[in-house]
């Protein structure tokens, strides 16, 4: 249990979604729309005071989530007061306070979850895997009904070579210096070494379209890492590229060796695993 003052802090924590379109990314930034500016609104808004939040994973503008969790602190008056309106009800706890932010928030960031955490819990410190899916649409036509989720590489699934990009994608499997797949301006100074645990890859048809779901696990991420990672295999998919180009532009540590960084509105923020 945290003290601040003579008032007891507990830790919430939460499992949101939200469509990435409309945000300039996840994290707070002055005069932009964003997800964690729009959810302190609404806890400011609630609570009557300022609410500093943690997320899992800081998403870039256009990015898609579906599990993204975000943790923040209560006092304890606060906690008895959000359970008391739930009290006797029948109802999950706390589940008033979830439609309250609902309410109130922006109408494409949806509040699934929120439940109490262990005292000091942090969304992204505390995280051990966190994972991302990427959505391409192979079909010979461009997409309608997921042209908003998905990245169109024209042709069919038997013209994408996946096989070629499963392979190729082998040698990004361990813990790896990824300079060559993140922004450059991001990397300047900073440790750019990762352990990416999985990248696997399955077809799905979503509303009679078909889609090729690149699956990327890892403990952490580096700026717009998966997008590059995605935009280099599909170079090899596409034959423009060889296999053993991908373990050389690892190598490089350079990022202009590395692929194209995929379209953001083909990437979503699936989940985050803890212990």
């Amino acid at each position: 249990m945290v003290r601040m003052g003579l008032r007891r802090l507990h830790t919430l924590a939460m499992r949101i979604s939200y469509r990435g379109a409309a945000f300039s990314g996840f994290a707070r930034q002055p005069e932009q729309l964003t997800v964690q500016g729009e959810l302190e609104n609404a806890f400011r808004m609630l609570l009557r005071r300022d609410v500093e939040t943690t997320c899992a994973g800081r998403t870039d503008a256009g990015v898609h989530a579906v599990g993204q969790v975000v943790s923040f602190d209560v006092f304890a008056d606060e906690l008895e007061e959000l359970d008391a309106r739930d009290a006797g009800s029948g109802r999950e706890r706390l589940a008033s306070f979830r439609r309250s932010l609902n309410a109130i928030t922006h109408d494409d960031i949806a509040v699934r979850e929120v439940w109490q955490a262990a005292d000091g819990f942090s969304a992204r410190f505390d995280a051990k895997a966190r994972e991302y899916r990427y959505f391409l649409a192979v079909g010979a036509v461009p997409p309608m009904l997921t042209r908003d989720f998905a990245w169109h590489v024209p042709g069919s699934a038997s013209g994408l070579d996946v096989e070629a990009m499963e392979r190729a994608s082998r040698c990004l499997i361990g813990e790896q210096d990824f300079k060559s797949f993140c922004r450059a301006s991001s990397a300047v100074d900073k440790p750019t070494c990762r352990n990416l645990m999985e990248v696997s890859f399955s077809a799905e048809t979503v509303m009679g379209e078909e889609l090729l779901v690149v699956r990327v696990v890892g403990s952490s991420f580096l700026h717009s890492m998966v997008r590059t990672i995605v935009g280099t295999l599909v170079d090899v998919g596409r034959g423009r590229r060889s296999e053993e180009w991908v373990a050389e532009a690892l190598a490089a540590c350079d990022r202009t060796a590395a692929g194209e960084c995929a379209p953001a509105q083909g990437l979503v923020f699936w989940s985050v695993t803890y212990d």
